[in-house]
C-alpha cells in the first residue's frame, strides 16, 4: 500500500474496521486460537458493563489516548453479533485504563500529572489509574477525577514493582502495611462518591512475604469494585512465569467483587484459558498487547467463542503502525510522536524477519513524510510477509528480575501502622 494516511478522519475511519476483518476469516483448523465454548458474559465493574471482559493494563508512555483509541475499536469492531453486542454495555472492546499518575500530583494541580491524566473526547468510558500512600491526597484526587474530569472508573495500583515507587512505600510495598492501604483505598471510595474503585495487586514483595489475599479481602471490605491480580510477586519484576494458582486463590477468597487475572496472556487463547483454569471473571493484558493492538480484536472473537484468525500479514501491520504514528501526532505533535513511536517499532514488527537494516531506518525517520516512505517501502517489499510460527506466543515487553525490592526503612515491621513513611514522588510513573 502507498497511500498516505495524512487525515486524521481517514485514520479513524479505517480504525474502526480489524485490519483483519477484509477478508475471509480463517477456518478454526489454522487459526491462532479456537472456538472454547460459549460466549463470555459481561465483566461488572460497578455499573460499567464491560465485554469482552478484558481490562487494558495500564503501561507508562505506552497506554496513552492514542494507544487506547486503537486498542477500543479493534475489540469493539470484534464484537459479536449475539447476545453480548445486544446488551449494549458500557465498555464496548473492553476497559481501556490511562497510564498510571500520582494521588499527590493530581491533589496539588501538577501540570505534568495533569496532562498526563487527560481523556480524548471521544473516549467512551474514562478510565485512570492512581498511585499513592497518603490516603487525604488519595481522597483529593479521586474527588477532583470523579468530579471535574469526569472519570467513570478509578484504579489504584498496588501493583509496581519499581523502585522509585516501592522504595516510598507505593506500589506493590503498600499492601504489606495492611492499616495504611485500608485507609487509602478507603479515601478512594468515599472521594469517588459512586464512580467504581478497582484495585490492581502482586502477590507480594517476594515468595516469602505475601499479601494478596489480605489486601483483597481488605479491598472487598472497603468497597473496591473489583480486585485484580498479577500474578507474580514485586521480586520476579517481570522475570519468570505468573503463577496463576494465585488468581485462583483469589478467586476463592474475594467473593462478592469480581477478580481479574493479570500475566503471561500472550494470545486470546491463554486469556480464555486463564478464565477456565482460575474461575476469575475477566483479564489484564499488558505486555502481550504491544506493537499488537489487535489483540482485543482476537480477545473479543475469544470471548465469544469464534476463531481467532492467524496473525496478520506485514502490510497490514505496516498500516496499523502507520495509524498509530498519525494519532500520537495529533495526540503529541509531530516531533514528538516520531521519537515516541521509535519504541513500538521493534515490537510491531516482532516474529516478522524484516532484518535489522529496516528496523533502523524506521527508527531514524525524523519526520512523518520520512516515516511513512519508509513504510511504504516496507509494505511494497514484503506485503505478505507472514509473522514465524509462534512468534505471537512469546513474551514481548519487559522481561527484567528477579530483583531486590526496594522499600522504606521499617516497612515490613510496622504492618498494622496507618501512618504514611514517605511523600509520593510527583513524577512517578509505572505500571504493575
Amino acid at each position: 500500500m502507498t497511500a498516505q494516511r495524512t487525515s486524521s478522519d481517514a485514520i479513524d475511519r479505517q480504525a474502526t474496521t480489524d485490519v483483519r476483518e477484509t477478508g475471509t476469516e480463517a477456518p478454526p483448523a489454522t487459526s491462532t486460537g479456537t472456538t472454547t465454548g460459549a460466549e463470555a458474559p459481561p465483566l461488572r465493574v460497578g455499573p460499567i458493563a464491560v465485554w469482552p471482559p478484558v481490562v487494558l493494563a495500564p503501561m507508562a508512555g505506552i497506554t496513552n489516548a492514542p494507544f487506547r483509541r486503537l486498542c477500543r475499536q479493534f475489540g469493539a469492531g470484534a464484537s459479536p453479533p449475539g447476545d453480548g453486542a445486544s446488551t449494549a454495555p458500557a465498555a464496548r472492546g473492553g476497559l481501556f485504563v490511562s497510564e498510571m499518575i500520582t494521588a499527590r500530583g493530581l491533589a496539588e494541580r501538577n501540570g505534568k500529572t495533569l496532562r498526563l491524566a487527560r481523556f480524548a473526547d471521544d473516549e467512551p468510558v474514562r478510565s485512570i489509574q492512581l498511585y499513592g500512600t497518603d490516603p487525604h491526597a488519595m481522597g483529593e484526587a479521586v474527588r477532583f477525577l470523579a468530579g471535574e474530569e469526569r472519570a467513570d472508573h478509578v484504579d489504584l495500583n498496588f501493583g509496581c514493582p519499581v523502585a522509585k515507587v516501592t522504595r516510598k512505600g507505593g506500589g506493590a510495598a503498600l499492601p504489606a502495611r495492611r492499616a495504611l492501604f485500608r485507609d487509602v483505598v478507603r479515601a478512594a471510595v468515599r472521594g469517588a462518591a459512586g464512580v467504581p474503585v478497582t484495585v490492581k495487586l502482586r502477590i507480594g514483595i517476594d515468595e516469602r512475604i505475601t499479601t494478596y489475599l489480605d489486601a483483597g479481602r481488605i479491598a472487598e471490605d472497603e468497597g473496591a469494585a473489583a480486585v485484580a491480580l498479577h500474578a507474580r510477586t514485586a521480586a520476579q519484576h517481570y522475570s519468570g512465569g505468573a503463577d496463576w494458582r494465585a488468581v485462583a486463590a483469589l478467586r476463592a477468597a474475594v467473593t462478592s467483587v469480581p477478580v481479574l487475572g493479570n500475566g503471561d496472556i500472550w494470545q486470546a487463547s491463554d486469556a480464555r484459558r486463564m478464565m477456565d483454569e482460575t474461575g476469575c471473571h475477566g483479564v489484564v493484558v499488558g505486555r502481550g498487547c504491544l506493537g499488537r493492538p489487535w489483540l482485543f480484536g482476537d480477545l473479543a472473537r475469544a470471548f465469544a467463542g469464534r476463531a481467532v484468525p492467524p496473525a496478520p500479514v506485514l502490510e497490514e501491520v505496516v498500516e496499523v503502525l502507520r495509524r498509530h504514528t498519525h494519532l500520537l501526532a495529533e495526540w503529541l505533535t509531530e516531533p514528538v510522536a516520531v521519537r515516541d513511536v521509535r519504541k513500538h517499532v521493534g515490537w510491531y514488527l516482532h516474529g516478522y524477519p524484516v532484518g535489522p537494516e529496516v528496523r533502523r531506518r524506521l527508527t531514524a525517520a525524523a519526520t512523518l513524510a520520512a516515516l511513512d516512505a519508509e513504510l511504504d517501502r516496507l509494505a511494497a517489499a514484503h506485503p505478505t510477509m507472514a509473522i514465524v510460527p509462534g512468534a505471537d506466543a512469546r513474551p514481548r515487553g519487559k522481561s527484567s528480575g528477579p530483583i531486590a525490592v526496594t522499600l522504606p526503612d521499617g516497612w515490613l515491621a510496622a504492618a498494622d501502622d496507618p501512618s504514611p513513611d514517605v511523600a509520593d514522588d510527583l513524577d512517578a510513573v509505572s505500571g504493575g
